[in-house]
């Protein structure tokens, strides 16, 4: 039988012992390494999906997987979710979630065998008709209009501040929510862009946080599944600190979410430009 994993379990890094070259030298040395494990979630007492990911907020990861990959409608379809780690192995995870019966019979109706890897969120979808790619206008578009640049500057400026394991590793992704303001409300992290994202989801849908009065900073690119996954949960912006593909753009659009891209020092790219912007494409692509 699986173990329970409290809380104080979860370091999110493992330490070991390294040799350090540097100017032709090298030294003993102890380093820190973001942990990266397999995370089974399991849904009504089966397994639908296993994500590699960081054993950090595994319960808020549930939640917000759930959320973001439209198996549950809202947080409340979500009775219990347990984290325990398998007996078969320490270094793996199973966070096992109690969900409302027509929830599940819809899960069991759409069944996909999704193998996570850190890089991607569709690996291992059965057919394209899965990949959902027509989402619906979220039901607030348009309520980021007005967040202003120096907003989404001092988020960029704070990010890195309250990226605990970043510092400690330096291999992780963050996903944050911002008030309207910029100011830094709540961070995730993972070694996987989309399971920092859903971890967020999770913590912001425990809190009930309403999604008009913020936006989501990544500190990775803006990839299909980030957006797609802020659709289903109506998040009217989402900013990034690299580039974005071209289906996160066509997402973006069609669900109404406003998409800022490059996020660094004092600039942003906005994909597409509004209807309304008075600079030129090339103004607009200024950063690199």
């Amino acid at each position: 039988m699986p173990e329970a994993l409290s809380t104080a379990d979860q370091r999110g890094h493992i330490e070991l012992d390294v040799l350090r070259h540097q100017h032709g030298a090298a030294r003993a040395a102890r380093d820190r390494v973001a942990e990266e494990i397999p995370v089974a979630l399991v849904f009504n007492g089966i397994s639908h999906a296993v994500m590699m990911a960081t054993p950090l907020d595994l319960e808020a990861f549930g939640l917000g997987f759930a959320l973001s990959e439209g198996i549950v409608e809202r947080a409340s379809d979500v009775f219990d979710i347990e984290v325990s780690c398998c007996a078969a192995s320490a270094a793996s995870a199973e966070v096992q979630l109690t969900v409302a019966q027509e929830a599940f019979a819809a899960l069991k109706g759409r069944r996909r065998a999704l193998a996570g890897r850190s890089g991607c969120g569709v690996c291992g979808v059965e057919s394209l008709s899965l990949l959902d790619l027509q989402p619906a206008r979220i039901a607030h578009a348009g309520a980021a209009a007005d967040i202003a640049a120096e907003a989404v500057h001092r988020a960029v400026r704070e990010l890195p501040g309250q990226q605990a394991l970043m510092r400690e590793t330096g291999g992780v992704h963050a996903a944050a929510w911002c008030g309207r303001d910029g100011a830094v409300l709540e961070v995730c992290e993972d070694v996987g862009r989309h399971n920092a994202l859903d971890k967020l989801i999770g913590r912001l849908a425990r809190r009930r946080v309403d999604t008009r009065d913020g936006f989501v900073l990544m500190s990775s690119r803006a990839s299909y599944e980030l957006v797609r996954k802020a659709a289903r949960l109506h998040i009217p912006m989402l900013a990034t600190v690299s580039a974005p593909s071209s289906l996160a753009i066509d997402i973006a659009a069609q669900a109404g979410i406003r998409l800022l891209c490059f996020c660094r020092g004092d600039g942003f790219v906005e994909y597409p430009a509004p209807i309304s912007a008075e600079a030129g494409p090339t103004a607009l692509r200024e950063p690199r």
